[in-house]
């Protein structure tokens, strides 16, 4: 009698990625409109940390497989989900990525257009889909328009960079250090500024002569998100995008009364979204084709060296996504 397949999988029984063990585990097998992919790298995100520690909106039972975006190929699929074995996709998963095989709502892949790496594919299901959502659906901004977007060297950051420069937008991105503020002027931001000077709430207002900037992208929070806010103009949009400080700030509503400007939550969901989602797959795809944007991969680790890569994220040390090489 054979033995049942199993995989390999970095495995959470307890808070904290000190406590992740990296284990052999039963295959995962397919439901309906199910696929069962052969991961071949899975980025990391901010919320994968925030998970691990028992600080998400989502608490997966433990012991649980973190990670929530894939890249790889399928190798087993419900009947009716219009894929098949051999086809390249990434996704978003809601846990269950950091492994050699993981399952993937057929809903939620993304076919990876032929000649784009996994490693660079990986970088689309959470901050791409976010940056379009974000300047497409939440608030579609005008080729004329400027838009200022924190923490603009990271994952979410680089992806709205490249998309708001897509879209035909002015960008700034503010950053922390000159490596970062040379990093998103390579990957197309028109100016940055260093939040690390303490007249960098000055270089953005000189940016934009029109009294401040149309539109900010906010993956960040904090005291960042408040000083910021100073900086926007009339009728302006702030996009809040997540808390990667880890503080949900309070947003002064004076701010927003005397600009006539407005926050906008940045939120998707597979459930309530499908069809808007599909309509954003098949346009980050045609960028992606086309050579409009650019994902930037700043780190990629063996798949052993998951919980440095985790500290690595969480050092803000890295820049773009930071992705596990889980094939061999």
């Amino acid at each position: 009698m054979s033995a049942a397949p199993t995989c390999r999988a970095w495995l959470s029984d307890q808070p904290g990625v000190a406590h992740m063990a990296l284990v052999e585990r039963a295959l995962p097998v397919v439901g309906a409109g199910e696929l069962l992919v052969q991961v071949a790298c899975a980025a990391l995100n901010f919320s994968d940390l925030l998970m691990l520690n028992d600080t998400y909106q989502v608490r997966p039972p433990r012991p649980f497989v973190p990670g929530q975006e894939i890249s790889g190929t399928v190798v087993d699929a419900a009947p009716q989900t219009g894929f098949q074995v051999g086809d390249q996709v990434a996704g978003k998963v809601e846990w269950g990525g950091f492994s050699s095989h993981a399952l993937m709502r057929a809903d939620m892949a993304i076919r990876i257009p032929p000649g784009v790496d996994f490693d660079v594919a990986a970088a689309l299901p959470v901050a791409y889909i976010t940056a379009v959502v974000a300047l497409t659906e939440c608030t579609p901004i005008r080729p004329d328009e400027t838009v200022l977007v924190l923490a603009g060297a990271g994952g979410v950051g680089l992806a709205a960079v490249d998309v708001a420069r897509a879209l035909g937008a002015r960008v700034l991105a503010a950053v922390g250090g000159p490596a970062k503020a040379q990093l998103v002027l390579e990957r197309g931001a028109h100016a940055a500024v260093d939040y690390g000077e303490p007249d960098w709430l000055g270089q953005v207002r000189a940016f934009d002569d029109r009294g401040g900037v149309d539109v900010i992208v906010d993956p960040v929070g904090g005291t960042l998100a408040r000083d910021a806010l100073r900086c926007l103009g009339w009728m302006g949009r702030y996009l809040v995008v997540g808390f990667a400080s880890g503080e949900i700030p309070q947003i002064p509503a004076n701010r927003l009364l005397l600009k006539r400007a407005c926050a906008i939550g940045v939120y998707w969901n597979h459930d309530k979204d499908a069809v808007m989602l599909r309509a954003v797959c098949e346009r980050i795809t045609g960028w992606l084709a086309n050579g409009v944007i650019h994902p930037h991969v700043g780190a990629r680790f063996r798949f052993a060296q998951a919980p440095e890569a985790i500290a690595a994220l969480q050092s803000r040390g890295t820049t773009g996504k930071v992705v596990l090489m889980v094939a061999p």
